[in-house]
C-alpha cells in the first residue's frame, strides 16, 4: 500500500524549524504538483526561493522522511481580500515556474516512482487542502493562527481549533464460502472493480458502518464482521478501515444505482482483479483470492 514505504521512516512529529536550502518544497496548485519528470524529486528550498524573494516567509513545516524534511509553500493565495457580492474572496497570485520541474496532476502519484516520494507528495497534498480551507475561522470569520507546539490552527479571538481532518471510512470484502462481492461505482473516474465502502456516520460504531453501508449499497444483511487491516488514504482526507464479514442470509442484490453502476458475486479463482502497491481494497481483495483470508 502506499504509505508502506520501508525502509524508508516517516515521522510526521510536529516541530517547525528554519528551512535549510537542501530541504524539499512541496509545492501545489489545486490538483497538480510540482515535480521533476521520470523519478520524483521536489524543488529544494534554494530553488524556490531563486524563484521567489517572498516563498521562504511562506513555508509550512510538514514532516519528514529518513530525517529530510518537507516544507509546504502555500504561495497561491494571498493575505489580501476582496468582496465580491458581499462575500470575501482569496486574490490569487500566478504560480512559480522553477527551471527543472513540471506540474503533475496528483494522479500521478498512484505509480509514480519512487513509492516514499509518491507517499510524500500525497500526504503533503492532504496537508495543503487543510491548510488553504481553514484560514479563517468557521464561527467569528477571524484569520486562524498556527499552533507553535502541534499541527493545529487557533482563532486568535474566540479560541476555536482546528486539527488536520481525517474521515474515518470502511472498506468491506462481504464474503460468502468462496466467493465475494465486487462492485464498480457510479460517476467515478476510478473504474476498475473494488469492494464496498462507506464513511462512518456520527453516533455510530464502526462496525455499525459496516453493516449499514452493505444493506444500503446492496440490500444484504452480514455477520461475523471481523477487522483486516487500516490505511491512511490522503487523496480523499480519509482513514480506511478494512474488514471481512460473511453474508447472513439470502444472496440476492438489491442495488443502490445512485451509488453503484453494479455488483456481483465473484469465486475466488475467478476475480478480476491482479496486484498492485498502492489501495487497502486491492489488498484486500487479493487476500481473498490468493486464500489467505
Amino acid at each position: 500500500m502506499i504509505q508502506e514505504i520501508a525502509p524508508h521512516q516517516y515521522d510526521n512529529t510536529y516541530r517547525p524549524q528554519k528551512p535549510e536550502a537542501e530541504d524539499y518544497v512541496l509545492y501545489y496548485d489545486g490538483r497538480e504538483v510540482l515535480v521533476t519528470e521520470g523519478e520524483i524529486a521536489f524543488p529544494k528550498v534554494a530553488e524556490i526561493c531563486k524563484a521567489s524573494e517572498t516563498a521562504g516567509e511562506k513555508l509550512i513545516y510538514l514532516f519528514t522522511i529518513d530525517e529530510k524534511v518537507y516544507y509546504l509553500l502555500n504561495h497561491k493565495t494571498t493575505d489580501k481580500m476582496e468582496v465580491v457580492d458581499d462575500v470575501n474572496t482569496s486574490v490569487s497570485v500566478e504560480r512559480l515556474q522553477v527551471a527543472g520541474y513540471v506540474w503533475k496532476a496528483v494522479e500521478y502519484f498512484r505509480s509514480a516512482k519512487p513509492k516514499y516520494q509518491a507517499f510524500a507528495a500525497i500526504t503533503g497534498w492532504q496537508l495543503q487542502r487543510w491548510y488553504d480551507t481553514r484560514r479563517f475561522c468557521g464561527y467569528c470569520g477571524t484569520r486562524m493562527k498556527a499552533d507553535g507546539k502541534e499541527r493545529m490552527l487557533k482563532c486568535p479571538k474566540c479560541g476555536l481549533m482546528e486539527f488536520p481532518k481525517i474521515c474515518p471510512a470502511v472498506i468491506i470484502g462481504v464474503t460468502h464460502g468462496d466467493r465475494i462481492l465486487m462492485s464498480k461505482y457510479t460517476g467515478r473516474i476510478y473504474k476498475n472493480y473494488a469492494l464496498l465502502a462507506g464513511f462512518n456516520e456520527i453516533g455510530e460504531s464502526i462496525e455499525e458502518t459496516v453493516s449499514r453501508e452493505v444493506m444500503e449499497e446492496v440490500g444484504l444483511k452480514v455477520k461475523n464482521i471481523r477487522y483486516y487491516k487500516s490505511q491512511p488514504w490522503s487523496f480523499s482526507d480519509t482513514l480506511l478501515m478494512g474488514f471481512f464479514c460473511d453474508l447472513d442470509g439470502e444472496e440476492e442484490i438489491n442495488l443502490d444505482r445512485e451509488e453503484l453502476a453494479m455488483a456481483e458475486w465473484f469465486d475466488r479463482e475467478k476475480m478480476p482483479v491482479e496486484r498492485e502497491d498502492l489501495s487497502l481494497t486491492n489488498d484486500m481483495m487479493m487476500a481473498f483470492k490468493e486464500g489467505r483470508v
